[in-house]
């Protein structure tokens, strides 16, 4: 295995993040989150979360955020100054909206948020997203028994996140796991994830050296890709959001070869 471009201390502090997150699981109310299963919306490729009522509880959500930033403060002291302002600019309304824009991806809502306030422009989204996952997860718990596949394209079927990471598991099955939301679902060895191509000639993959455990699969149809990662060779079975960014040198490569997570399907005359 090749050794993480990620520095150690980043990976520790993503282990503690994973940590809260599970502790965080435990105290949300699962009666606050109504599944719709709107069988020809999930069919087109609709996220099972975009149908989902939840009844966010504001509180916990401000407290999670409180969490993660004396977390951060606590592995990178010079961030002090740049989050000590941030509990004075949520009151509920404004969480409400940080919940609902990390729930849709709206980038450019956090981006304006950071340009308003002052802030680095990685910091609100990244503790919306943090703190958001929790919801996500337990959407993705009470669903994992009905998600087998996936519409090509459409991402991932609980939280819509760009399908990025694949594992060969013990029985040699690929299975697409999702590190947002934790779900998972199965795919065949040679289809993209992106397109739906299967053509072997225009499906290949970039394999890293010394690396033995991971190759890239890309698709020229869409310039999509997708890590594959032998997790067989693992003593224990990895964390999924721990796997997906200890393995961030395949998507630095696979990117520097011009494809791209989600794919952009090639336009025809």
């Amino acid at each position: 295995m090749i050794k993480s471009v990620v520095s150690k201390e980043y990976q520790e502090l993503q282990r503690e993040i994973a940590e809260l997150q599970e502790k965080w699981m435990l105290q949300l109310d699962p009666e606050r989150i109504r599944l719709n299963h709107e069988k020809s919306a999930m069919e087109a490729g609709v996220p099972i979360a975009a149908l989902t009522a939840i009844d966010f509880e504001i509180l916990l959500f401000l407290q999670w955020v409180d969490e993660v930033i004396d977390l951060l403060i606590k592995n990178n002291p010079p961030l002090k100054p740049k989050l000590s302002e941030i509990g004075s600019l949520l009151n509920k309304e404004t969480a409400i909206l940080w919940m609902e824009e990390a729930f849709a991806f709206n980038q450019l809502y956090f981006i304006a948020f950071a340009e308003e306030h002052g802030l680095e422009e990685w910091i609100p989204q990244f503790l919306a997203e943090t703190a958001l996952r929790p919801y996500l997860r337990q959407i993705a718990e009470k669903v994992q028994p009905e998600i087998h596949r996936a519409v090509p394209g459409a991402g991932c079927p609980v939280c819509g996140e760009p399908a990025r990471l694949a594992a060969v598991e013990e029985d040699g099955k690929k299975m697409i796991h999702c590190p947002r939301c934790l779900v998972h679902w199965s795919a065949r060895r040679l289809e993209c994830s992106h397109c739906g191509n299967e053509d072997h000639q225009t499906i290949y993959f970039l394999e890293i050296e010394g690396d033995v455990t991971s190759k890239i699969q890309v698709c020229e149809e869409c310039n999509g890709y997708i890590k594959i990662i032998d997790i067989r060779q693992y003593i224990t079975k990895p964390q999924v959001t721990l796997l997906d960014l200890n393995s961030i040198h395949l998507d630095m490569v696979a990117q520097e070869h011009g494809y791209t997570c989600g794919g952009n399907k090639n336009e025809t005359n």
